[in-house]
């Protein structure tokens, strides 16, 4: 019975997290830069005419404010740094195991490319690991990493953009005639 249950619990809190994501991609498709949001009073009664229930926009509603505050964090210990590290990022085995090696590639890859740096990067894993979820699905990082992005006023050119929505479904090279 226990068992039956915490699957149970599991699958409402997945359902939840999935919610959540939908919210943020929302958000991101329908402001163009967060400063074009309205107030959080007024983007949830937004986001409720629109069809979202009341938890899920407190979820992500909260996601994104302590996104914000992990951004000022951030932001304010890179003035507290000497010299900007050009190492290699060890990860701890929570952080591996929350994010799991699929999501560690994909973070690599966009900090090689260029796309986030090594700050964004921490935010990035620091909020990937906020919504507990393990491994977090790439579906899911990528969209973390497009809020981070998002919430700093950045977008990634076009390529990158692709490739951050690129269907994984469907692993087939498309036909060209």
């Amino acid at each position: 019975m226990r068992l039956s249950a915490f699957l149970l619990v599991r699958k409402k809190r997945c359902r939840y997290i999935t919610e959540m994501f939908e919210v943020l991609v929302y958000l991101y498709e329908t402001y163009y830069r967060p400063d074009a949001c309205p107030d959080s009073a007024a983007l949830a009664k937004k986001l409720s005419a629109v069809g979202f229930e009341q938890e899920e926009i407190s979820r992500a509603l909260g996601w994104l404010t302590d996104l914000a505050e992990t951004t000022n964090e951030m932001f304010n210990q890179q003035a507290h740094q000497t010299a900007f590290s050009f190492g290699s990022r060890v990860y701890a085995d929570q952080e591996y195991e929350m994010l799991g090696t699929e999501a560690i590639g994909f973070i690599e890859f966009l900090e090689s490319a260029e796309v986030i740096n090594t700050i964004q990067r921490e935010i990035v894993i620091e909020r990937a690991c906020a919504v507990h979820e393990s491994p977090i699905p790439l579906d899911k990082l990528k969209v973390i990493v497009l809020m981070v992005l998002w919430s700093q006023g950045k977008e990634p050119d076009s390529l990158m953009f692709d490739e951050l929505f690129a269907d994984e479904e469907n692993t087939h090279p498309p036909l060209y005639h």
